[in-house]
């Protein structure tokens, strides 16, 4: 990338030359009806995107893990007929990862970065895995954008250095990101331990229970110790001596009995609410007040083993949203689709064909397929007929147990279209409620800080300007305060620049961050 004065940019292309139609939306039926499985340029982009990186994953590369248990503790069979929810005291064996997104496999543990909370479950229905985050909320909406994303956290192509200004550049062309920038550029970017740190599937999902009503669903996993982050030079202070620190801490909690624990809550919207919401309930890039939908408690999560071997366990371990048992289902989230597609995808790419058969992914429930063959299959099913339909007693599906937990859409012409608006839809309220009402005194001062040292970090005075113009629209006060840590004058430019080409020098990571219960970011 060279300075913004560049001439217009070329059009952006396929990789066989042909121009592609749109960069930012997928192709889907109706404003907020499905993603076409024809939407070749979203497709081939996650196809390409999956394949990037061999062998670590292309994101969430470094990785830590525990084996453990939940038990429910409070009846929600009245929401869905999962059978790991059925009754009060069942308990069901369940592997959990926490990762980093943006770091390679060596990187330091406690550099600011979103973290990955994957647990699987290992149902007498299959295996359920709840992919998500320690936020509620994400950077964007579409998962048309999301490679995009991935690579501005990255490194930069000439220099394979990491860039803020190309961060910032992402996230300021990306207005929908604010709300998930703030919970990054507070206390919260930096935990303190996995085994404080609260975790969420972000995502919108639904329920059905056994008499076929449906409600929408927010999953939320509350640390019981309470969570607790890092200040940014807390966490500067153990990067250098100690890289792993968050692997180290939470093997060594499991191994001298202090067992980590969360509780695993649930905010519940009535099916019909959606249409009417004062919002788009299926944008993750926001949260449900829970004033609106208040947390009722489902189970305990706790973790008491620690792998025998890192590599067969952890770094083998894969999850996907794709990963959905009876009574369990997906939403409308354009993000969440995507997903379930990109997850397994990757999967195949990464640890093979049959990576399902390894110890650490294979069902615990029988699996009967007629998928065969492929490199490192091991398990088969000696002379069952591999066609269907057959004569000679193969598997049949269960259209009861095992139906799709679907919803209606206006239907409409397909097309690439944003999220349909609802009357209270903008980028940058939730955001600002964070701030103004969600952080605490100590809290705002520390977001400042941690944007301040951030932004001034080899941006550009490009885009430090646009920075400043995204951060006020979160809060006036907050783009006041950063403007004022940068130097910048009433109509003057960001000090102590010297306008350097964002690509082609390295910018340092920047400081820490701090958040503060970002569930309740949209309570007004």
């Amino acid at each position: 990338m060279t300075d913004q004065s560049t001439p217009t940019p070329p059009t952006t292309t396929f990789d066989s030359g042909i121009p592609a139609p749109e960069e930012d939306y997928s192709l889907t039926a109706g404003t907020d009806g499905p993603i076409a499985l024809h939407d070749a340029y979203v497709v081939q982009k996650m196809q390409q995107f999956n394949r990037e990186r061999v062998p670590e994953r292309v994101v969430h590369a470094k990785g830590s893990g525990a084996h453990g248990y939940f038990e429910v503790t409070n009846d929600i069979t009245r929401y869905t007929r999962a059978s790991l929810f059925s009754e009060v005291g069942k308990r069901t064996e369940i592997i959990a990862r926490f990762s980093q997104v943006a770091g390679e496999h060596g990187y330091p543990d406690t550099v600011r970065d979103p973290r990955g909370f994957s647990v699987k479950f290992y149902t007498e229905d299959g295996n359920w895995d709840l992919v998500g985050n320690n936020t509620p909320v994400f950077f964007m909406r579409d998962p048309a954008k999301f490679q995009h994303f991935i690579r501005s956290q990255k490194r930069l192509p000439d220099s394979g250095l990491r860039s803020n200004d190309m961060q910032w550049d992402f996230w300021t062309g990306s207005p929908e990101s604010a709300h998930q920038v703030m919970i990054l550029m507070s206390d919260h970017g930096t935990p303190a331990s996995y085994a404080t740190m609260n975790g969420y599937g972000s995502h919108t999902f639904s329920m059905e229970n056994a008499a076929g009503e449906k409600v929408w669903v927010k999953y939320h996993f509350h640390a019981d110790a309470g969570q607790h982050d890092f200040t940014d030079e807390e966490a500067g202070a153990h990067a250098g001596p100690d890289p792993d620190y968050l692997r180290r801490d939470l093997r060594d909690r499991i191994a001298e009995g202090d067992h980590p624990s969360w509780t695993l809550k649930i905010q519940v919207m009535p099916f019909e609410d959606a249409e009417g919401y004062r919002f788009n309930p299926f944008d993750v890039t926001k949260v449900w007040p829970h004033g609106d939908y208040p947390l009722i408690e489902v189970g305990r999560m706790v973790l008491d083993r620690n792998p025998d071997n890192f590599f067969a366990e952890i770094e083998q371990s894969a999850f996907s949203p794709s990963n959905i048992v009876p009574g369990l289902g997906l939403s409308p989230d354009k993000m969440l689709q995507g997903r379930i597609f990109s997850y397994h995808d990757t999967h195949l790419h990464r640890i093979g064909t049959n990576y399902q058969q390894l110890p650490v992914n294979a069902s615990k429930a029988p699996v009967n397929s007629y998928n065969q063959d492929g490199a490192m299959r091991y398990a088969h099913s000696d002379g069952q007929p591999v066609y269907s339909p057959n004569s000679y007693g193969g598997p049949v599906s269960d259209t009861e147990r095992g139906h799709d937990l679907t919803w209606s859409t206006e239907g409409g012409e397909i097309g690439r279209y944003a999220y349909v608006a609802h009357a209270e839809d903008d980028d940058f309220g939730q955001a600002g409620t964070l701030y103004r009402h969600v952080l605490s005194d100590e809290g705002r001062e520390h977001a400042v800080t941690n944007i301040v040292g951030h932004v001034g970090d080899g941006v550009s005075p490009t885009i430090q300007r646009r920075a400043l113009e995204y951060l006020t629209k979160i809060d006036a006060g907050l783009g006041a305060a950063v403007a004022k840590g940068l130097g910048v004058a009433d109509g003057g430019e960001p000090a102590g620049a010297d306008a350097p080409e964002p690509f082609g020098q390295a910018a340092g990571q920047g400081p820490a961050v701090d958040l503060r219960e970002s569930e309740t970011a949209g309570r007004a």
